[in-house]
């Protein structure tokens, strides 16, 4: 996971993070299905034993892209998640952060979506389960306001998960970098939309 172009990488960069920078840009700009081994690791400079050694096989990049980008955002959201503040301030703040990692690491969150379903059965399932356990965390936050009285309980917080999680996970089909609006403001509409539909009238 980088936010750096693989073809700015430096020697120094340990080889499994160079090939997986390598493949998320080749995946972003061609297409998982359209990107051969023998591409990737001619990008990165090595040889296909180099790279086997690491990952067995292209679907291995593919799953250690997403899976990279969603344990950060799981770190970040168990300790926004056990921090101070009321459960509204924690919600806004771990909105913003999957928002805001999202654009950070655009590649690796736009390729994984366009490619989950074509990984094996049993790695599509580890990521559900990966992705499930993200989602009852953050709406642990939202249940948890709601028994505070500061959410509104009479919308279940489970479509409140879904709904923004649904908008959060189609970024890579519209959004460009270099548009009229930053990212930080983009997260912030996002989060307003979620809040305000959830809070007391």
């Amino acid at each position: 996971m980088t936010q750096t172009s693989a073809g700015r990488l430096s020697d120094d960069v340990p080889l499994p993070d160079r090939l997986l920078a390598v493949a998320t840009r080749m995946f972003a700009e061609k297409g998982f299905e359209s990107t051969s081994v023998q591409e990737i690791v001619n990008a990165a400079g090595v040889t296909k034993g180099a790279m086997y050694h690491y990952f067995g096989s292209k679907d291995d990049l593919l799953y250690e892209i997403y899976h990279r980008l969603l344990g950060l955002q799981m770190r970040r959201l168990e300790q926004i998640a056990g921090g101070t503040g009321s459960a509204e301030e924690r919600l806004r703040a771990a909105a913003l952060d999957v928002l805001e990692t999202s654009f950070l690491y655009l590649d690796d969150f736009t390729v994984f979506f366009r490619s989950t379903h074509l990984l094996p059965r049993d790695r599509r399932e580890a990521v559900r389960a990966e992705r499930r356990r993200y989602h009852e965390r953050f709406r642990d936050l939202v249940e948890e306001g709601q028994r505070e009285g500061s959410l509104r309980a009479h919308t279940p917080a489970d479509i409140a998960v879904h709904f923004f999680f649904g908008t959060v996970h189609q970024i890579g089909a519209w959004y460009r970098p270099g548009g009229r609006l930053k990212t930080r403001t983009i997260a912030e509409h996002y989060v307003d939309l979620l809040l305000n539909g959830l809070k007391q009238a």
